[in-house]
């Protein structure tokens, strides 16, 4: 079995942050996004992986490599435009060949790992003969089905029908971002035409298998699941991440600081005269001085923290923040400063892009 990462889009729900950067390698708990996709196919047995960029291509080549850290080989499929998750397998077909494959969206963030889902697959295809599944889908119930492509399902667990973003949806099972095909979708992409929005919609691909005979079978989601497109989401996701964490301390803290709960720090970071509430992670050589980082707070590599207090956040690479008190619910780029002349202000709830500056009186 093959894997197919999708990590072509704009991320424009993540703008300004993805001007300059591609929103799969946003990191949650100091890690990319696209990074934790590539774990679970490779906890998964899967060996080759294609991964379909665009506009961020050498930004996501320079990250991942040739895949060889995680013990995969990558291939890179340039899509010129994003033109539906259907189009994504229409330009890889001759990475995928004749091999059954799982499709994923570099920008979900999902608790249960891959292994058990493709074992299932992998076994019914093995066992069944010609009565075998076609595809396999995974699906989570939803508040709002209105915004997902949508499965109806019979009493008896047959899938009979999937919708894109129905005004009148058939149930609340939407389609989580990872599919199980065998090479029959490959007719499914090429048969269908783009929808109103003009895209190849990979719901219609599937909705012609079942229109075709093939069996689509489906699995109903085991904990938490997330689209990391849009801030508040990310942070959700980052706060799940770091409770998984344990505690490691890596760098230096002195006997002026304290930490409380699960708290990593790693090699080469500083914590001086600091509070640090956890579950936490605070970068390689990243110095800490005076100041409290709150629990479910990341802080990347390389960062300057001195007076300020910082909870429920991400910050990026290379970030410096001075006499700032109350940073909350904030996502910040690589390289931002933030200083303040250090009078009282209320809680700010930030998004700022790589680079931006701001200076509060």
């Amino acid at each position: 079995m093959k894997g197919l990462i999708l990590s072509g889009g704009a991320g424009t729900r993540l703008r300004p942050i993805t001007h300059t950067s591609a929103k799969q390698l946003v990191p949650i708990a100091n890690k990319p996004i696209l990074f934790y996709g590539i774990e679970d196919m490779a906890a998964a047995g899967i060996r080759e992986i294609g991964i379909i960029v665009g506009d961020t291509a050498d930004e996501i080549r320079a990250a991942v490599g040739d895949g060889s850290r995680w013990g995969v080989s990558v291939t890179y499929l340039p899509q010129d435009a994003p033109l539906g998750l259907a189009h994504c397998v229409l330009i890889a077909r001759d990475f995928l060949a004749d091999d059954d494959f799982v499709m994923y969206l570099g920008d979900n963030m999902l608790q249960q790992g891959l292994l058990e889902f493709v074992h299932r697959f992998t076994d019914a295809r093995a066992a069944e003969g010609d009565a075998a599944p076609s595809a396999q889908i995974l699906l989570a119930h939803v508040d709002d089905p209105r915004q997902f492509g949508v499965a109806e399902v019979t009493p008896t667990g047959e899938v009979v029908r999937l919708v894109e973003k129905p005004t009148d949806p058939p149930s609340d099972l939407a389609l989580v971002g990872i599919y199980l095909f065998d090479p029959s979708i490959h007719e499914a992409v090429r048969a269908i035409r783009p929808s109103a929005r003009g895209e190849l919609e990979i719901t219609d691909a599937i909705q012609w298998l079942l229109e075709h005979d093939h069996r689509v079978v489906h699995e109903v989601l085991q904990g938490w699941w997330i689209d990391t497109g849009k801030k508040d989401p990310l942070l959700e996701c980052n706060r799940y991440v770091l409770a998984t964490l344990e505690t490691a301390i890596d760098g230096s803290v002195d006997a002026a600081s304290t930490l409380e709960g699960t708290v990593v720090v790693e090699a080469g970071a500083e914590v001086r005269n600091s509070r640090i509430v956890g579950p936490s992670i605070i970068g390689a050589g990243t110095i800490v001085e005076r100041s409290t980082i709150g629990a479910f707070t990341s802080i990347g590599p390389d960062c300057r923290i001195d007076d300020a207090e910082i909870d429920h956040s991400v910050v990026l690479d290379r970030a410096q923040i001075t006499r700032v008190r109350s940073i909350t619910d904030s996502l910040l780029g690589r390289d931002v400063e933030i200083t303040s002349a250090g009078t009282p202000h209320p809680a700010l709830r930030l998004m700022l892009g790589d680079h931006s500056r701001i200076d509060l009186d």
